[in-house]
């Protein structure tokens, strides 16, 4: 008996032993898991803490790292890298760094911020069937979002922000059905969104800013349960979207909607904050919305709404920022605005609005432009035309845009508008409000505060320019001012009232346009605005009298004053030269305005024969592409045809359409190579610079050294030298689908850039012939 009783306990002890040991097992396997995670990404400073006798279930958790154990196995793997974090090596292995991840199968939560890593995301990611968030935000994420993502059916968060995600945005989203929260700011994506968002009945949050979305937003009011909806800085329009009542958050800033504010934002009861600032709408100002029970910050700058403010208006005494600037507001401002002055922002220039300290237009100024957006009460819009035309003369451009050419074919059709008055005079302004082009160009039209509360830009908004102040900016075309012949007009140099210098292009037209040929490309203008473009700030029409056709277009721009790029590489302007530092980050910033013209804006801009010289550097040597394939010049010519033929053409500049973003990879080869060699590249010399760049690569590092710019022979990195060029020589390939893409070449630039600066960091750059020192990091923001 006593023998069984020992038997059984023994028994008991060889369970729990084998327990044990096979709990530690599993606990060991997914140590090294973790530790091979630590190497494939580069020891990063966060993991320094770990090593082979790191107990992982019993670390202590931080902001930047969590491993969550249950059950011997790995629940939870949070880490949090540097801000700015810089791209992992070239030799990381993206498919290699999932595979490792994949050996944890019982992870739900998953969160890799700010570690530099690069690539496309791998469909193995499905592996992690248990997967409930994810959070990949800050590296370098590339290409679509796998299908095989699809199948993480327990999915409830999903955070991309700060990538390089590109393409449609997956129909199949609806194949999250607890999906809550949805973030993938500061990416690529373009196209139109998918009916199937709408089904997410669970969504709290939906965040898509700063990407290339246009279109109709889908309905959302089906999602009861949204609480943010963020879609700054898109192209979604032109309709309000539909929304629920629950929203808290709603950010519409800088898009393309044209309709009006539906009543039904009246009666949103938690709504705390409300941007719909820098779009076009139209319609009455719900006055209701001021006096929200939870709103404390309220923007509708730089649209075209109406409305009489009265003094005695109700607001919430919790409302600390409202921006009512650039609209058609009339009336006085309202008390429970102006009182606590010193506790709340208040911003409401540049409307019509009575007894104010901040600049107002006259009152004219509001009825007129509301006629022209379609807004004026039916019973005096006929009156107050007339009144307008009387009122306004002939002179096309003293406030811009159609409008002002509607008035002008109102006068020169007078006659016949009285003969017609039965027939109302108004179908020529409904027609250009149909059109769409109206409440596109007047002068106000994309105003955004400048206050920091509401975030500053770079650039003035683009708008209409009077003929009067072109030729103040100007001095009456003085000879001073010019600057000289180009293939499009003459340029002149000029400064605006308020100090800021620009370039005019001054361009003769022939009287067989008409403006509203002009109006057809006139829309596109807006989106040539970019950090490495060399913006359009505005235009002036000067018209005959006697037919009303556009005589000449004045296109004002912004001045950049240091030059082209190629004076300071192969021109040796003023005997200074840029470093190798300064040439990767010229590079990159021209690839960024390509980036810009082919995903930035829709249609995409292809095609644009760009050359050295047509890249000029701001007081900061902020590269910036001055020619580019605008419709500004060339009314009959839709956008995507390409300029007239230039000195360097693509072998394959004629062939398919699809390939065209690959003419202009092309071109930006021959600008490498400029910046590669220090000497002037000639189209019949590209193809053998190109050989020599090749053999070059495969050579040693004294080699490579050999055969470019003396400048910088003595301080690039050989890494960041072998790259540049081995990125070159795939530009220039004859076959355009064997040319990367500008996505592929800004990686190679961008890891050129990092491997220099980290060098830079160890030992002295020698490059006293700078106009500025070498810039200590390269910042990793895609525009």
């Amino acid at each position: 008996m006593g023998n069984r009783v020992h038997l059984s306990v023994l028994l008991v002890l060889v369970t729990v032993l084998l327990s044990i040991f096979h709990s530690e097992q599993l606990q060991s396997s997914h140590s090294q898991t973790l530790l091979r995670i630590q190497q494939l990404l580069n020891f990063p400073t966060v993991l320094s803490c770990w090593d082979n006798n790191t107990d992982f279930c019993s670390t202590d958790s931080t902001s930047s790292l969590t491993v969550v154990c249950y059950d011997g196995t790995i629940t939870q793997l949070h880490i949090v890298g540097e801000t700015r974090a810089l791209l992992l090596p070239k030799n990381f292995s993206i498919n290699s760094f999932f595979t490792t991840l994949v050996r944890l199968p019982s992870l739900k939560v998953l969160t890799l911020v700010s570690l530099g890593i690069w690539g496309p995301l791998p469909g193995k990611i499905a592996h992690l069937s248990s997967l409930e968030i994810f959070n990949a935000s800050s590296n370098f994420l590339y290409g679509s979002i796998p299908s095989e993502f699809s199948s993480l059916s327990h999915l409830q968060t999903l955070i991309l922000d700060d990538n390089m995600f590109s393409g449609h945005f997956p129909e199949w989203i609806d194949s999250f059905p607890a999906l809550t929260v949805l973030c993938v700011k500061n990416n690529l994506f373009n196209g139109s969104l998918p009916d199937s968002l709408s089904s997410l009945e669970n969504m709290r949050i939906l965040s898509l800013s700063h990407n290339h979305f246009y279109g109709p937003v889908p309905d959302l009011r089906r999602l009861t349960n949204l609480q943010v909806l963020e879609l700054d800085d898109n192209a979604f329009g032109p309709r309000f979207p539909q929304v629920g009542d629950k929203l808290v958050t709603l950010v519409l800033r800088n898009n393309k909607f044209r309709s009006s504010i539906p009543d039904e934002m009246s009666s949103c009861q938690q709504l705390e904050t409300l941007d719909i600032s820098a779009n076009t709408f139209v319609g009455p100002f719900q006055l209701p919305l001021m006096s929200l029970p939870s709103i404390t910050y309220l923007n509708i700058s730089g649209n075209k709404l109406t409305g009489m403010l009265l003094e005695n208006l109700s607001c919430n005494p919790g409302l600390e920022a409202v921006d009512l600037s650039s609209n058609l507001l009339t009336g006085i401002l309202p008390k429970c605005l102006m009182s606590n002055a010193n506790d709340r922002t208040f911003l409401y220039a540049r409307n019509c609005l009575e007894e104010t300290n901040q600049n107002q237009h006259a009152l004219p100024f509001c009825h007129t432009e509301a006629i022209a957006v379609g807004v004026v009460p039916e019973g005096k819009k006929h009156k107050r035309v007339s009144k307008a035309v009387l009122s306004l003369g002939i002179v096309c451009g003293s406030f811009g845009g159609v409008a002002i050419v509607a008035l002008l074919f109102f006068i020169i059709r007078r006659g016949n508008v009285q003969r017609k008055i039965k027939n109302p005079s108004s179908k020529l302004i409904s027609e250009n409000v149909a059109s769409g082009y109206t409440s596109k160009l007047h002068s106000d039209a994309r105003y955004i505060s400048q206050t920091m509360k509401f975030g500053t830009v770079d650039l003035p908004p683009y708008r209409a320019f009077s003929l009067d102040e072109i030729v103040a900016a100007t001095n009456n075309f003085d000879s001073a001012c010019f600057m000289g012949e180009v293939s499009q007009g003459k340029m002149y140099r000029g400064q605006l009232k308020g100090g800021l210098l620009v370039a005019i292009r001054s361009i003769k037209v022939t009287k067989i346009y008409s403006t509203q040929d002009f109006m057809h490309n006139m829309e596109q203008i807006f989106k040539y605005r970019h950090r490495h473009l060399v913006s359009v700030l505005g235009h002036c029409f000067e018209c005959y009298l006697d037919d009303s056709s556009v005589s000449s277009i004045f296109i004002v721009f912004e001045y950049v004053p240091n030059g082209t790029l190629k004076s300071w590489i192969s021109d040796r302007h003023y005997r200074k030269f840029l470093t190798w530092t300064q040439r990767i980050e010229a590079a990159i910033g021209v690839a960024k305005g390509i980036q810009y013209l082919h995903t930035g804006i829709v249609p995409g801009v292809y095609s644009n024969n760009l050359k050295i010289t047509d890249v000029l550097l701001d007081k900061n040597f902020v590269a910036k592409i001055k020619s580019y394939d605008s419709p500004l010049y060339s009314p009959m010519r839709k956008v995507g045809q390409g300029n007239p033929s230039r000195e360097f053409k693509s072998p394959s500049a004629n062939k398919n359409v699809i390939q065209e973003d690959k003419s202009d990879v092309y071109d930006f080869g021959v600008i490498l190579l400029e910046l590669i060699l220090g000497r002037t590249i000639k189209s019949r010399n590209v193809d053998t610079l190109k050989d020599l760049l090749q053999a070059s690569i495969t050579a040693d590092g004294e080699a490579r050294r050999s055969i470019i710019d003396p400048a910088v022979r003595k301080v690039c990195l050989d890494q960041s030298l072998k790259t540049m060029m081995e990125i070159c020589v795939r530009c220039l390939v004859k076959e355009p689908a064997e040319r990367p893409s500008i996505e592929d070449v800004l990686w190679n630039l961008q890891f050129a850039a990092q491997v220099q600066d980290a060098w830079i960091g160890d030992s002295q750059s020698g490059s006293d012939g700078s106009p500025i020192s070498p810039l200590a990091s390269i910042r990793m923001t895609f525009h």
